[in-house]
Order: C-alpha cells, then sequence, then structure tokens
C-alpha cells in the first residue's frame, strides 16, 4: 500500500501518541510511505515552536519516507481543488489540497487526522 503522512500524522508520530502508535506501526510494515516537502516545513515550525527537537523531527521524515517533490501541474490542479473546497470549508489549507492531489497522482492514501480530509477519499483518519 502507498501511504502519504501528513503534518498531523508525523507530529503524533513524534509525540508518541495513539495515533502516532498506528503511524508507527504502519511505518514498521512493508509499505511506500511518503511525504511532501511542505509537511517537513510545517512540521519543524510546530516542533520549533513547542520548543521540541526539530533534527530529530527532520530526520524521523526524511529517514522513513520518500519526499515528494511538487510540480507545476499538481500545483496548478491543488490551486483549482484548493478554490472549489474553500465554498465549502472556509479554513480549508492549501497544502491539504496539495495532499490531496498527489495521493490522486500516485494512488496513495493519506495518513491524518485533521477532520479537513475526512470527506475526500483519499484519506484514512488515525
Amino acid at each position: 500500500m502507498k501511504y502519504i503522512i501528513d503534518a498531523y500524522g508525523w507530529i503524533e508520530y513524534l509525540n508518541g501518541s495513539l495515533a502516532g502508535e498506528k503511524i508507527n506501526k504502519i511505518l514498521k510494515e512493508d509499505h511506500d510511505i511518503y511525504s511532501i516537502s511542505m509537511t517537513i516545513s510545517e512540521v519543524v515550525s510546530k516542533v520549533k515552536r513547542k520548543k521540541g527537537n526539530v533534527d530529530v523531527a527532520y530526520n524521523s521524515i526524511i529517514s522513513n519516507s520518500k519526499i515528494i517533490e511538487i510540480t507545476p501541474k499538481i500545483a496548478k490542479e491543488a490551486g483549482l481543488l484548493h478554490a472549489e473546497t474553500r465554498k465549502e470549508i472556509e479554513n480549508f489549507g492549501l497544502v491539504d489540497a496539495i495532499l490531496i492531489i498527489i495521493a490522486r497522482h500516485a494512488n496513495a492514501k493519506i495518513l491524518t487526522n485533521d477532520f479537513h480530509f475526512k470527506n475526500f477519499k483519499e484519506t484514512i483518519l488515525i
């Protein structure tokens, strides 16, 4: 199975929460694990604001997932999805739209507990 872990998933993993344990279990199994470069920024920012160890966070993402870069085509599709979704979900984020488009292109599932994703079939809420 192909999984994309979003910032929420990585934060839970780093915190060792119940949701993080689910991520940890998936990481130990034989799956293709992906993250996007923007997720690294989101996680590093959150860890820094909480006065955590940024290097541990960064290395956890880099060593446990393949990093997907955003292409111009993905950026365009994500912009369109973002604009449409914002009509229904006012605070739906652009990075969330990017994750959904990448999941569609990669035939992957997004591991998250962010309820902005609850109505998207590409999502597994942990």
